[in-house]
């Protein structure tokens, strides 16, 4: 029975496992081929419109203040009225610094080109000064405001994207310029953010193709475009376009490429795209359904094993119990008895056996039908069961009779038992409807001699019990 019950397993298991592993790899390829056309045209143009829509919104907070500062009646009084008492402006400026968490706030006085910010006053703005060169850029430029990135000499010379916006009276006299700063790190932060959010390497790039603004992601590349693996065949491409996508490889890696100008800052922003971790993804889901599908197989093939295990044993059972009584049969008596058989000269353990029938069983098979015996059979069993150890053998030896190996039991204590059983029998006629069925037993008493064979013990045990017939029935021998 193993054999076969070990083929059936490994048939299901080449089975269970064949499909689930063609099925997976298959749902793999499908679903990689997929990402990779969704990535290039799709879902890498959506994340760089995203980002740059983003960046824009991001911008439109400083512009938006740097617009209010312009507007603002107090600061437009003050210069009309002749910029007296500086302390107010720097108290202005301190609060709009303070308000809306900027690196600096500022404002410039065309009449006098003094320098305001938060900590007071700066400078004398001068047109032959390099650095004060933004200023009157900005008096003779026709847009309202721009954004540009020098350092601030009022933070220590920190690299800062400053929003310069005029500021005129109210007969619309350019006045000065206004605005407020954002360290560059505000900015880097943000790139951050994206690059976390998205998933992707994301940096700025000005015209000549050096890079201006990157996240950590890309330290330890070069500076510069044109120097980059795989992008460099791009680099020109990228610069004389305004939009555009491009694919190459780096490092083994497919790299996807979208560039988008930005005229905020006269940059490019460059949105870069690996497939390692979108790949990873499917990876991750190959082996969870490869994980699953173990785990299915693991369940099915317990299962298998559980059921064909548990129908073994019923088989097993059926081959060695008595249908109609559930005790051993002669053939599980026989195991058993070899066994004890074995062990009873190693351990030198004595053992008997008591062998009885029914007396006059074919009577009442006769009056009452073999139903009504049956049930006779099941009662004698049942009361014996009641008057016996849970460690002694109890069998049906055939048709009516029935044998009880008593292990560590010697001829007395068997026959002792023998009295027990036939008195508990006696005592307990089988009921039935319209009476009652009065019942006796014969029985044979007899223990196991040294180097005996097992036909001389059942020969003598056999011979007790038909000397209990010969001596009036309902008795035992010894």
């Amino acid at each position: 029975m193993l054999k076969p019950k070990k083929n059936i397993i490994l048939v299901i298991s080449f089975l269970l496992i064949t499909g689930f592993l063609v099925t997976a790899l298959a749902s793999f390829f499908v679903s990689r081929t997929s990402l990779r056309k969704e990535i290039a045209l799709n879902e890498l143009p959506l994340t760089s419109d995203n980002i740059y829509s983003e960046i824009q919104r991001d911008l439109l907070r400083p512009i938006f203040i740097s617009s209010v500062m312009a507007q603002d009646t107090f600061l437009r009084d003050w210069v009309v009225e002749g910029e007296t008492q500086p302390d107010k402006i720097t108290r202005y400026l301190k609060e709009i610094q303070k308000k809306y968490h900027t690196l600096t706030s500022f404002f410039v006085s065309e009449k006098t080109h003094t320098y305001y910010q938060a900590k007071g006053i700066l400078k004398t703005v001068k047109p032959d000064e390099k650095r004060d060169a933004w200023y009157f850029r900005v008096r003779e430029m026709t847009p309202m405001y721009e954004i540009n990135i020098d350092p601030d000499m009022a933070n220590k010379d920190k690299m800062t994207i400053f929003v310069n916006y005029k500021v005129f009276d109210y007969s619309g006299h350019f006045i000065g310029a206004t605005g407020v700063g954002l360290e560059i790190k505000t900015v880097r932060q943000l790139i951050e953010n994206y690059q976390q959010r998205y998933k992707r390497q994301i940096f700025f790039i000005n015209k000549q193709g050096d890079v201006t603004l990157a996240g950590s992601a890309l330290s330890g590349m070069t500076s510069n475009i044109r120097e980059m693996e795989g992008m460099a065949n791009f680099a020109e491409k990228i610069l004389t376009t305004e939009n555009e996508s491009f694919i190459f490889e780096r490092r083994g890696d497919t790299i996807h490429l979208n560039s988008r100008f930005i005229p905020e800052f006269d940059w490019h922003l460059l949105v870069e795209q690996s497939e390692k971790p979108a790949l990873e993804n499917i990876h991750q889901a190959l082996f969870l359904n490869l994980a699953i599908c173990t785990i299915i197989t693991a369940i099915v093939l317990l299962i298998t094993h559980l059921t064909i295990s548990n129908y073994q044993v019923k088989l097993e059972k059926l081959a060695i119990t008595d249908n109609l009584t559930g005790i051993f049969n002669r053939h599980g008596f026989d195991i058993l008895f070899d066994q004890t058989m074995k062990e009873a000269p190693r351990k030198k353990a004595p053992f008997s056996i008591i062998l009885f029938d029914i007396d006059h069983f074919k009577k009442i098979n006769d009056d009452f039908g073999h139903t009504i015996g049956d049930n006779v059979l099941k009662h004698i069993v049942q009361t014996t069961w009641e008057n016996i150890r849970a460690e002694d053998i109890f069998c049906r030896w055939g048709g009516d009779e029935f044998l009880i190996l008593l292990k560590g039991c010697r001829i007395d204590g068997a026959h002792m038992l023998a009295e027990k059983i036939r008195l508990a029998v006696k005592k307990a006629p089988f009921l039935m409807t319209g009476g009652k069925i009065e019942l006796s037993l014969s029985l044979g008493a007899t223990e196991f001699i040294a180097d005996e064979t097992e036909i001389s013990l059942f020969k003598r045990a056999d011979q007790l019990l038909y000397l209990a017939k010969q001596n009036g029935r309902d008795r035992s021998e010894k």
